[in-house]
């Protein structure tokens, strides 16, 4: 099976859409695309692909709503923006994945909210369950109190950290662009569109521009979101967000726009990632049973495993799992707090809520949380 149509067969979609495509270029609100967009996203579904959208353009919304001809500078003023264009947009996909059928719901994140791993618990158990429920997420920056984020974020960058957030397999990000080209096509009419790659080449970095005047992003940032992405195997298709039909296009493994590969598959990024690049904040030591289930199938930890709880830890920080013989046998993040789970060791599944009074997740660390280190 090609590349292509492996990606195009992706379960779970991010598909980010930038300000100039929403906006038309800043003129106003691109309804009759958005519907188109919709429509496709619609037949998405149908198919059994699960859709979270991260829209772009509600300070380029505001701005055209308020009559500012250039992006503002200040802080205060793109906030402002943010807050009137956003009203608009929630409106139109709202108004347009209803004529489908769909519900949709909005969320709105700071770069805060995925990189505290309290708060990126959260949100994911969200995500999840909207996706469960069959609700197609809404996603944009929460620009209106998020400032460093309006100053330095962009929405490629948010579209990385979603796909990351809900591990889909495909980002699709949208712009008005046909990719990624070998030089800047405005300038060099002609030059070929880089039809494949690897996430993370600086080669692919250098061919890159800068941003439009409407958003953030550029080629380049397009580019390390894709990098950001690859880190949980996801792989990325930049296309042309004005071509027809083009979502359905790449689903069908059609050679649309930029793809850019993961160099390791999604387990394995994963797994390095919770292995490798994080401190064990406490220790959860564990019966046989537990132990050899972990070691052996890689299984979900549950709470009626854990023997005893050591040191201080917040929900979503990593643990080390400790066997009976002192030695680790996994490491991963967990889904409760050391009180939480000091309250919880040692019970089964069914007593969460009535220990706590409320259920996080039924296991205390999911298998996909989870690496086995012995």
């Amino acid at each position: 099976m090609s590349n292509r149509k492996r990606v195009g067969g992706a379960r779970r979609w991010v598909i980010k859409i930038g300000s100039a495509l929403i906006t038309n270029d800043g003129r106003a609100l691109a309804r009759e695309a958005i519907s188109g967009w919709v429509a496709q996203m619609a037949a998405l579904r149908e198919r059994g692909t699960e859709v979270v959208l991260v829209s772009s353009g509600a300070v380029a919304e505001g701005m055209r709503r308020l009559g500012w001809a250039s992006r503002p500078k200040a802080v205060h003023e793109l906030q402002a923006a943010a807050a009137v264009g956003q009203m608009g947009l929630v409106q139109v996909w709202e108004s347009r994945f209803k004529e489908h059928g769909l519900h949709t719901a909005q969320v709105l994140l700071t770069h805060d909210d995925v990189a505290r791993r309290d708060r990126y618990l959260n949100a994911r158990s969200a995500l999840r369950t909207l996706l469960g429920l069959g609700v197609v997420p809404v996603i944009n920056e929460n620009d209106t109190v998020a400032t460093d984020e309006i100053r330095l974020g962009d929405n490629d960058t948010l579209g990385a950290m979603v796909a990351n957030l809900v591990e889909a397999q495909l980002l699709v990000i949208l712009t008005d662009q046909g990719g990624l080209y070998e030089a800047d096509p405005r300038t060099h009419p002609g030059v070929p569109l880089v039809r494949e790659g690897r996430a993370g080449d600086p080669a692919l970095l250098a061919m890159a521009g800068g941003g439009g005047s409407l958003g953030r992003g550029g080629m380049q940032t397009k580019l390390r979101a894709a990098s950001l992405a690859a880190h949980s195997g996801t792989a990325t298709v930049i296309a042309p967000g004005r071509r027809d039909g083009v979502l359905l296009d790449i689903a069908a493994g059609e050679e649309v726009g930029t793809l850019l590969l993961p160099s390791q598959a999604a387990v394995g990024a994963r797994k390095q990632w919770l292995a490798g690049q994080l401190r064990s904040k406490g220790r959860l030591h564990l019966d046989e049973g537990a132990a050899r289930v972990v070691r052996e199938s890689g299984r979900s930890l549950l709470a009626v495993g854990v023997r005893e709880v050591e040191g201080r830890f917040g929900r979503g920080e990593l643990v080390s799992c400790i066997g009976p013989d002192g030695r680790e046998v996994a490491r991963g993040l967990v889904n409760y707090g050391s009180d939480e789970a000091r309250r919880i060791a040692g019970k089964p599944s069914s007593q969460i809520e009535e220990l706590l009074g409320y259920v996080y997740e039924p296991e205390i660390i999911h298998r996909d949380n989870l690496v086995v280190t012995e």
